[in-house]
C-alpha cells in the first residue's frame, strides 16, 4: 500500500525523482491568509489575560523571544496517563522567510530539555501547514536526527491531529530512518474528540482555526461516524467516589482527623515507605488499565493495596487525584497571586506565601501541607532519587493550579512551577505549626 501511494504521487507530480520536489507540489491547506489568533483569546481565564505581557512567556531580550512569541510550542500539564504534554501548533508557524527554522528546532529542544527526563507525550496539530509556512524536507530530516536517544527514549506517544495526505506521505518517505520502536508511538487523531482518551482537551489552548476546522469535519460526516459526536449522559457521583469530587465533600470521607482525602493518605503513606529512594519517582507513567482499575476501586469504596512493584502506579494515582479535582488544590482565587509571585521581594517570600495560604479552605490547607511535607521528604533523598525541589515543582505545578478554564500555557506554567519550587524551599517557614 505504501509503495503504491508513492508511485501514484510520483506519477501525479510529473515523475520528478526528488522527494523534496514532490513534497513541494503536495496539496496542503489552501494558501489563504488566515486571520492571526488573538493572543488574548487563546485562554478564557481572566487570570491568564492579566498575566500575559505580549504573546511570549520569555522577556524581549531572550535569544528565543522571536520564536516563543508565535506560541508554536506549548506545554499543557499531564495527560490521562501521568505524562507531560508538549504541543506543536503548525498553524502558528509564520511564512518561511519570517521564521528561522533552525532556531525553532533549538527552541523546541530547549523546551523538551525540561521534560525529557520524565515520560512525555507530543501532540502535533497539523492543520494550518501551508505551502507558505511548511519547512523543507531536509529540515524535517535533520530535525528527526537532531533528537537523539535522550529525547526519543521517554516519549511515549506522538499524536498527529487532523492528518492529511501530506503528513502521511512524509512518514512514508521517512520510514527508512525512523526506528520501528519510534514508529509504533505514532498515532493519527482524526477528530479532537478522540484526544479525550488521552487528556482533557479543555486543558489545551487549541488555536481557534483548529477548532473551526474540526467543526467543519464533524459537519461533513454523519454523527455516528464521528467518535464522541454524541456525549453520553453524565453519571451521578458514586456514594464513595474519590476522584473528581470537591475536597469539601471528601472531608466527610477523610482518612484521618486532619481531613486528608483517602487517596492522598494511602498513596503518600505507601510512597513514604517504598519510594523515597526510587530514582525518577513521579517521572514515569503507568499502565492505563491499571490506573482505571485503581480509580474504580477507590470510587466504589473498595480497599486499595499497592504492592512494592506498584511504586510508579501509586505516584500516578496521586497526581491523577490532584489533577481531577473540580477546583485545584491551590484554588482559582490564588491564581493571579501565584502567576504574579515573581514580583514579590525574595526577603518576604515565606511571609507572603503564608499570608496567601490563609485564604485557602481548611481542607485545602490541610491537604497542601500534608503533600508539601511529603515532597520535602522526597527532595531530601534527591541525591538518590534525582528529584530535587525544582524537579518536583515541574511535576506537581500543573497538578496543583490551573486557570478556571483549565487551559495551561507556557506563560502560566513557568510562574506556577516557580511558585511551587519556592514553596518547597520555604516550607518550614510557611508551615510553622
Amino acid at each position: 500500500m505504501s509503495s503504491d501511494l508513492l508511485v501514484d504521487l510520483h506519477d501525479d507530480l510529473g515523475g520528478d525523482d526528488s522527494p523534496s520536489a514532490s513534497l513541494d507540489h503536495l496539496k496542503l491547506v489552501p494558501s489563504k491568509q488566515w486571520p492571526p489568533d488573538d493572543p488574548f483569546s487563546l485562554s478564557k481565564s481572566a487570570s491568564d489575560i492579566k498575566s500575559l505581557s505580549g504573546t511570549s512567556h520569555l522577556p524581549w531580550d531572550d535569544p528565543f523571544y522571536d520564536i516563543a512569541r508565535h506560541q508554536i510550542v506549548e506545554v499543557a500539564g499531564d495527560d490521562n496517563f501521568g505524562r507531560k504534554v508538549i504541543v506543536f501548533n503548525a498553524c502558528r508557524m509564520p511564512p518561511q522567510h519570517q521564521l528561522d527554522h533552525h532556531k525553532l528546532l533549538m527552541y523546541l529542544k530547549q523546551t523538551l530539555d525540561k521534560y525529557v527526563e520524565s515520560d512525555y507525550t507530543l501532540i502535533y496539530f497539523h492543520h494550518g501547514l501551508t505551502s507558505e509556512n511548511k519547512p523543507s524536507l531536509s529540515w524535517l530530516r535533520d530535525a528527526y536526527r537532531e533528537f537523539d536517544r535522550k529525547y526519543k527514549k521517554n516519549i511515549k506517544a506522538l499524536y498527529i491531529v487532523h492528518p492529511t495526505m501530506f503528513i502521511r506521505t512524509i512518514l512514508i518517505l521517512f520510514k527508512p530512518i525512523i526506528s520501528f520502536k519510534f514508529g509504533r508511538k505514532i498515532n493519527y487523531i482524526n477528530y479532537l474528540s478522540e484526544l479525550e482518551e488521552v487528556l482533557k482537551c479543555d486543558q489545551l489552548v487549541i488555536p481557534n482555526r483548529v477548532r473551526e476546522y474540526d467543526d467543519k469535519l464533524r459537519l461533513s460526516q454523519k454523527p455516528s461516524a464521528v467518535p464522541g459526536a454524541i456525549s453520553p449522559p453524565l453519571s451521578p457521583p458514586l456514594p464513595f467516589q474519590q476522584f473528581g469530587v470537591p475536597l469539601s465533600t471528601l472531608r466527610q470521607r477523610a482518612a484521618n482527623s486532619e481531613g486528608i482525602p483517602q487517596v492522598m493518605f494511602n498513596t503518600v503513606g505507601f510512597l513514604q515507605q517504598h519510594a523515597l529512594q526510587t530514582e525518577g519517582i513521579f517521572r514515569r507513567s503507568a499502565n492505563v488499565s491499571l490506573v482505571k482499575d485503581v480509580k474504580q476501586k477507590y470510587n466504589s469504596g473498595e480497599e486499595v493495596i499497592f504492592s512494592q512493584e506498584d511504586v510508579h502506579l501509586a505516584a500516578v494515582i496521586l497526581k491523577t487525584f490532584l489533577r481531577e479535582l473540580p477546583e485545584p488544590l491551590l484554588t482559582f482565587q490564588l491564581y493571579n497571586d501565584i502567576i504574579n509571585f515573581h514580583n514579590v521581594d525574595s526577603r518576604s517570600w515565606a511571609e507572603t506565601i503564608r499570608t496567601m495560604l490563609t485564604s485557602l479552605p481548611e481542607e485545602n490547607y490541610a491537604a497542601l501541607r500534608f503533600l508539601i511535607r511529603f515532597l520535602a521528604q522526597v527532595s531530601a533523598e534527591s541525591e538518590v532519587n534525582k528529584m530535587n525541589n525544582a524537579n518536583l515543582a515541574v511535576v506537581f505545578g500543573p497538578n496543583l493550579l490551573w486557570g478556571q478554564d483549565a487551559a495551561m500555557t507556557l506563560s502560566a506554567i513557568g510562574p506556577i512551577n516557580n511558585f511551587i519550587r519556592i514553596l518547597l524551599d520555604q516550607h518550614q517557614e510557611v508551615f510553622t505549626q
